[in-house]
């Protein structure tokens, strides 16, 4: 979080509940926006704001969406759409302010998932009710492919620096 730009966004997924606190913390002395995965109350108590996964439930969805409606804070919904229509469909429901449209390119996080592609990427990206960011093997080398139509990249870490490994 340390090297993002001002304005850049984390989804804090998977993290220990104990860790939320600081990384909320951090992200406000950063200017940078935070979202919570799946747990609408945790990012409503935070401040944040909430994103949805595509395949998992997500909790405190309703409490989230009414604060949201109520124009409590500013409260950033971000949406997986990598279901096809039913995720679509779902899109246009709750109307997010920006979907993660993955994956563009071969990733290691889903090794042996087939890839859009640049063309069917933006596509897909057309027909959906938000803008997309583009997520799925993001690399420095990659970014001059990703489709003009992209409102942004995401990254799970192959935008992270090189991590330096001692031997063992």
């Amino acid at each position: 979080m340390a090297g993002l730009p001002r304005g850049a966004g984390v989804v804090a997924r998977g993290l220990a509940p104990g860790l939320l606190g600081p990384v909320a913390r951090l992200a406000r002395q950063r200017g940078l926006k935070l979202l919570v995965a799946g747990d609408g109350r945790t990012a409503l108590a935070l401040g944040a704001g909430l994103h949805l996964p595509d395949r998992r439930e997500s909790l405190g969805l309703l409490p989230f969406l009414l604060a949201r409606r109520a124009g409590t804070g500013n409260l950033i919904l971000a949406m997986a759409a990598h279901g096809g229509q039913r995720g679509a469909a779902r899109a246009r429901r709750l109307k997010p302010d920006c979907l993660f449209l993955s994956p563009l390119f071969p990733t290691q996080s889903h090794p042996g998932a087939p890839a859009l592609g640049p063309l069917r990427w933006a596509i897909l990206a057309r027909g959906l009710p938000a803008p997309c960011m583009a997520l799925g093997g993001i690399t420095p080398a990659r970014l001059g492919a990703i489709p003009p139509r992209a409102a942004g990249v995401a990254a799970i870490g192959g935008l992270a620096p090189p991590v330096a490994r001692l031997p063992q």
